[in-house]
């Protein structure tokens, strides 16, 4: 019997383990990194131990350390999350070897499918060699872990070198296995994907299929079960599939089987050998607990002869500190509020006060909704999520709502390519018009007790705020009334809480501020100040940082003076796991490169000038 596990994993899904862990009466024990010591997932376990480092390579990939972390904490058992060492044979070895439960597969059927190259060769398929323009599109992919990462799509065969460096620096940072190949880029198809559940015994459960084609940088965005809209012979097909490639390597505990569908057909992508970010939606169509089922099968319990039955629908969508209007650049800060409304499943790894740092995922919760149908799911996620209180980093929540309102979304016609023809149109910036009014209003009250109007009329207050990008200012009056503003009337307002009437309909305004930073229901606006303070001027053609993160890479030839072309790659800053490429705005000559790979850079930090031509 498992009386104590450790999570070899940080985060959201350490802090979901954790939940199911306490349900069971187990023990629970932490790993963090020093970027990590004072993280929700080391703050709620029953012990923590910490792993000296912030670099998931010095930290979270190190199952050395993790393993001596569960002996020195009094574990018996150890589930790996997913993402890190979830896929990694050797680590699960060492876990054996020390004498600990591994709560996962064997580690035979890890080494024969945690490698994409080698489960494709098991399926009968083979990677993409000697890549000619017959064969593009093409995807380099890495042959180790998920998520997106270390991924490329390429169109032209000029860029292929480029694009396999790329993803083998990113492979190797993510996973610590630099190995890509090369597939046949399947446009526009489907991603949908089947659970599996297996024990000791010989059972195989398909636990039906999941949708995950909404997907930006191939890391999905929102999941739903089951996959809308797939014939009865297709579904049977997926779930036949999925137990043969389980029972191909005498598969144990929860794994995932993928596939792309494109003109009614399955072709296979992968199968991840470990608990997926999206299990929620199974969980709550087939009305389980993953993760103590994944626990009770490493105690050696049989599972009943067939799963259970699937009732209703559920849609997740993952919340990312990202700013989607800025090819989709992680953001970081201090996460003040994130609240949603009752009734929808919230799993995250952080709470109100916490920093959301620069070394790891820029996932900050995942929302689940289920419903009776596909459409009551959708349409109570969407209402959640607009609702949602989140005072922050600048996050996808808009990109989100108006993602589950599409109409090829609500629609079900939805696939893999739908943010690339969306993608403007889906984050073109909305402010409320009113926000920065009632923003105003609420700074007046809250600075005044006393009121602040006067016998002889004054002139108008002012107040100037930026909001999506642009400078507004607004304008009030103070009356033996009250506050007044024109073309509105001011039913209430406090510091917290502003009523207006417009055109006869009457708005709540609820108000919340952190310094100069002010969020009036879901808009985020920066307060002015009255006098604007001497600015940096930067030359024309100047690169600033867009997001904090460390250069990687400087291009082939990039030095000072060197010709360059607008769109020309420069360098590559990595951060929260990703490599994000800096081009050249114009063309002309690269008067200065201010940075060199291995340095730390934060927002707005100049990185280089190009001098026009």
């Amino acid at each position: 019997m498992i009386t104590s596990v450790l999570v070899a994993n940080r985060g959201e899904i350490a802090c979901r383990v954790f939940r199911t862990c306490r349900e069971l009466g187990i023990r629970t024990v932490a790993v963090h990194s020093d970027a990590d010591g004072s993280a929700l997932h080391a703050r709620v376990a029953d012990t923590a131990v910490r792993l000296p480092g912030a670099a998931p390579a010095d930290t979270y990939l190190r199952g050395d350390l993790i393993v001596k972390a569960a002996v020195a904490a009094g574990a018996d058992a150890v589930h790996p999350g997913y993402g890190f060492l979830s896929e990694n044979a050797g680590f699960a070895r060492a876990v054996l070897d020390a004498g600990l439960v591994w709560i996962g597969p064997p580690p035979d059927a890890i080494e024969a499918m945690a490698s994409k190259t080698r489960a494709k060769r098991l399926m009968g398929l083979k990677p993409l060699t000697g890549v000619t323009e017959a064969d593009l599109p093409v995807l380099v992919k890495a042959a180790a872990g998920g998520g997106g990462r270390g991924m490329r799509v390429v169109r032209h065969l000029a860029d292929l070198d480029d694009a396999l460096a790329a993803a083998r620096a990113e492979a190797a940072s993510a996973f610590g296995d630099g190995e890509v190949f090369v597939e046949p880029y399947v446009e526009n198809g489907r991603h949908v994907e089947v659970q599996i559940l297996a024990d000791t015994h010989g059972t195989v459960w398909p636990l039906g299929t999941r949708d995950c084609s909404l997907q930006r940088r191939h890391q999905k965005v929102v999941e739903e079960a089951p996959a809308p809209g797939l014939s009865e012979e297709l579904r049977e097909e997926l779930s036949a599939l999925a137990v043969r490639a389980a029972r191909a390597v005498d598969y144990v505990g929860a794994g995932t089987v993928e596939f792309l569908v494109a003109d009614g057909r399955a072709h296979f992508l992968e199968m991840n050998t470990r608990l997926q970010v999206e299990h929620p939606v199974t969980e709550a169509v087939f009305g389980l607990d993953l993760v103590a089922e994944q626990i009770r099968v490493a105690e050696g319990h049989a599972l009943e002869s067939t799963p259970p039955r699937a009732r209703g629908h559920a849609v997740e969508a993952r919340l990312y500190a990202e700013d989607p209007s800025r090819d989709w650049s992680p953001q970081t800060g201090r996460l003040h509020r994130l609240a949603l409304p009752e009734g929808i499943r919230l799993d995250t790894g952080y709470t109100d006060g916490d920093d959301i740092g620069v070394h790891y995922d820029p996932l900050l919760a995942k929302a689940v909704a289920h419903a009776p149908t596909r459409t009551e799911a959708v349409r109570k996620l969407a209402s959640a999520l607009e609702r949602a209180v989140i005072h922050g980093p600048v996050t996808n929540r808009d990109l989100l709502v108006r993602s589950l309102r599409h109409p090829e979304f609500t629609a079900a016609r939805m696939d893999t390519g739908f943010y690339d023809r969306h993608l403007p149109d889906l984050t073109e910036p909305s402010p409320d018009p009113h926000a920065p009014l009632a923003a105003a209003l609420a700074d007046a009250r809250g600075r005044s007790r006393f009121g602040g109007w006067r016998n002889v009329p004054s002139q108008p207050q002012s107040k100037r705020y930026a909001m999506a990008g642009e400078e507004h200012e607004v304008h009030y009056r103070h009356t033996r009334t009250g506050l007044e503003a024109d073309g509105v009337r001011v039913v209430h307002a406090d510091a917290h809480l502003v009523v207006l009437e417009v055109d006869g309909v009457r708005r709540r305004f609820e108000v919340a501020c952190y310094g100069p930073r002010v969020y009036v229901n879901s808009t985020a606006l920066t307060a002015l100040p009255r006098f604007p303070d001497p600015t940096t001027q930067h030359a024309p053609g100047s690169l600033l940082a867009p997001m904090p993160g460390t250069v990687v890479r400087v291009a082939d030839g990039v030095t000072a003076g060197a010709p360059v072309k607008a769109g020309d790659p420069l360098l590559w800053l990595e951060a929260m796991k990703m490599q994000h490429k800096i081009t050249a705005l114009v063309t002309g000559t690269l008067s200065e490169l201010c940075v060199v790979p291995g340095q730390q850079v934060e927002p707005g930090m100049l990185l280089a000038v190009v001098t026009e031509a």
